[in-house]
């Protein structure tokens, strides 16, 4: 879709906002300032202005209770999402939403999104939950305009919102000290300093260390000769250590027409990559070292009741190593080292009361050096331009965006003497539309979307030696959702909230990059754009709040996903053993969900959980051989807070894989056992 052919359709939608109306219909919790639209801890409760795009939330003490390490552990209990994970501590662990790909994902971390033009995965392994205060992910976009041009440019993204100061009268500092330990010989010690500096600046400084062996037990299964299947209950994962050390610094401003925020993070890590368990072979001595910096701000003013303007800055420098000292397959000691920088302006517009104008554009520079042979060193400029409205005209909302992409790359060296530039322009929309069926209900809410977009080819796409494919062209996908979601609440009696939302959604993506085999051997491989896949399929969260006598409540919430995800690359491909035309793409279930309770009582908290992870297979081929059987997990945990004059000392103790299930996410990566964590933090 081009332009022109969007612009008919943006002048047939202006003429109808000229009777826009606005009004806030933000509901309060009765209970606290925490929010989250599924796992709730006593009490949700989204805002209206977020009912227009499928959404998902967890924040505050619901978001403590989980028996979660990491972000990507938290993710886990959102519907629609397939969590990569490599197993233990250390290993990777990436996200995709709706079967479209992690490359098109977008994780934003305090309103600025974290990138990887190297490879376009972020391992949400690595950030802890020690000083993360909300979650949320959205399908398509966030649901608000006012935001930068990047924002709008991916098909589904994740934000991650730190914690920002808070302080009781009287206080002008908090500290919070924790220590975790567990399996794997895990020792996970942080600590938190949060300063009020004056009634309009405040500063936070947080810094995390984490260190474990990465060793569990595991179950490995082994064809015999005969062709009997054999199990050994003996193997010990190996190689699965990992040694990080977080640390960031946050100064949070406010004036009297606006805010403004700066962070410097810095992260440090060393690791075993375990890898798959293949021909017998358990022990691997690869190993890999990440260093990661980046620094950014953002300011917000409000010039005046109509008109407010961000700008928003970032720098990013990313270090790693891979080293694979093995000799018998390919030795290797690779270096890379990312450069990022990313400037961005947006302009609010009130035009009319309820008409809401956003005009946005962005900057980015990335460049990427490596330390391998012929390496061609890229540099890739991207300019983003984005024209978004919203409104609501009693029970109608509707939000509309437009966002241009520019991006030109360039090689500087290689294996020619002549550099290679390549340039890349396109336009996609998105439209958002909710309604509220009902003239004297406000519970009901139906919505729709659709968008366009793409994501442009990584750098080892393009540029990897021998690998990459400088003629490549950007995946495309397309989205589409009808849905509903009903929400109420009551002020009295035992159910104080109930929620329920359900959404079908179809989604397509052409122009898939996958690698195939090149030359007559066939050993070879190329990035080519060759992959199609069709997806359909339905997500449904229930959720209900409950309260009764003074002390007591309790929270539920069930996530249901069906998915349909099929390869539409080649009909040819239709071999009734090696075909993968028509086959459920690779680690894609037909069912999944989960389910979550957390009954409280005074100091007390109970927490459990199941996952469940239906049948899939790990390739599109689907025959026996790449069968996966389902998997599932209970988890348990109990927190007790004790509060004292002065300070409050917070006792959690963790059960997860309650039942010891064996299993694997991604084939020949099993997954631990069941595991122990206990915890104890003090807070002054």
């Amino acid at each position: 879709m081009n332009l022109r052919s969007i612009l008919p359709i943006l002048c047939t939608l202006f003429p109808l906002l000229t009777f826009a109306q606005e009004r806030d219909s933000v509901i309060h919790s009765a209970y606290g300032q925490d929010s989250v639209s599924c796992m709730m801890e006593v009490s949700v409760y989204a805002r209206r202005s977020e009912e227009i795009v499928p959404s998902q939330r967890l924040s505050g003490k619901r978001l403590e209770s989980l028996s979660s390490f990491s972000v990507a552990d938290a993710m886990r209990y959102f519907s629609g999402v397939q969590i990569k994970d490599y197993g233990g501590v250390g290993g990777l662990k990436t996200i995709d939403i709706r079967s479209m790909g992690t490359n098109h994902m977008g994780v934003f971390y305090d309103g600025i999104q974290l990138g990887n033009a190297q490879n376009g995965l972020v391992d949400l392994g690595r950030f802890s939950l020690d000083n993360v205060e909300e979650i949320a992910l959205y399908n398509g976009q966030k649901a608000q305009i006012f935001q930068p041009a990047r924002d709008y440019g991916t098909s589904g993204s994740v934000y991650i919102r730190t914690r920002r100061p808070r302080f009781e009268e009287g206080k002008n500092h908090n500290l919070r000290a924790s220590l975790k330990g567990g399996s794997f010989g895990l020792i996970n010690p942080s600590l938190t300093w949060e300063q009020r500096w004056s009634k309009r600046i405040s500063s936070s400084l947080s810094a995390d260390y984490t260190g474990a062996s990465g060793k569990y037990r595991f179950r490995y299964r082994r064809v015999l000769p005969s062709g009997q299947v054999a199990w050994d209950t003996t193997a010990v994962r190996q190689n699965g250590d990992i040694r990080s050390f977080r640390v960031e610094a946050s100064v949070f401003g406010n004036t009297p027409d606006g805010t403004w925020n700066a962070k410097a993070y810095y992260y440090d890590s060393e690791r075993g990559i375990p890898g798959a368990i293949v021909n017998n072979v358990w022990k691997h001595s690869q190993r890999q070292w990440d260093r990661n910096f980046f620094a950014q701000g953002q300011w917000t003013k409000h010039v005046s009741d109509r008109y407010k303007f961000q700008i928003s800055g970032k720098y990013a420098n990313d270090w790693m190593r891979y080293l694979n000292p093995d000799t018998t397959l390919m030795y290797q000691d690779n270096k890379f080292r990312q450069n990022e920088l990313y400037l961005s302006t947006a302009h609010h517009v009130e035009l009319l009361p309820g008409l809401q104008v956003n005009l946005a554009a962005d900057y980015q520079y990335n460049t990427l050096d490596a330390s391998l042979t012929n390496f061609v060193f890229p540099v890739r400029h991207t300019l983003l331009l984005a024209l978004a409205t919203q409104y609501e005209y009693r029970r109608l909302r509707l939000m509309a965006s437009l966002l241009g992409t520019n991006v030109w790359d360039r090689t500087t060296k290689g294996i020619t003497s002549d550099p290679v530039s390549n340039a890349t322009s396109r336009w996609t929309p998105a439209v958002y539309v909710s309604y509220q069926p009902l003239k004297d209900c406000s519970d009901l809410s139906l919505r729709a979307f659709y968008k366009g977009i793409f994501r442009l080819p990584t750098f080892n796409d393009l540029y990897y030696t021998e690998v990459g494919n400088a003629s490549l062209q950007p995946e495309t996908t397309r989205q589409w959702n009808l849905g509903f979601i009903y929400s109420h609440d009551w002020y009295r009696g035992l159910f104080r909230h109930v929620e329920v939302k359900a959404d079908g959604y179809f989604n397509m993506v052409d122009n898939k990059i996958v690698a195939i085999p090149k030359g007559s051997g066939q050993y070879r491989w190329m990035m080519m754009n060759v992959g199609k896949v069709h997806i359909a399929g339905v997500e449904a969260t229930a959720e209900a709040v409950m309260r009764w006598r003074r002390d007591w409540s309790l929270v539920l919430c069930l996530n249901y996903t069906y998915q349909s995800a099929t390869d539409r690359t080649d009909p040819t491909d239709n071999d009734p053993y090696y075909g993968t035309y028509g086959g459920q793409i690779a680690y894609i279930p037909w069912h999944s969900g989960s389910v979550a309770g957390n009954l409280s009582w005074r100091n007390l908290g109970l927490n459990y959980s199941f996952i469940y992870v239906g049948e899939r297979y790990h390739t599109s081929a689907n025959i026996r051989e790449n069968y996966e059987q389902p998997w599932y997990t209970h988890d348990l945990s109990a927190t007790y807070r004790w509060q004292l004059p002065r300070l409050a000392l917070t006792f959690a103790l963790e059960c997860n894989n309650l039942f010891n299930q064996q299993y694997d996410v991604i084939h020949n990566y099993p997954m631990p056992g069941r595991n122990w964590k206990g915890s104890v933090k003090v807070e002054w």
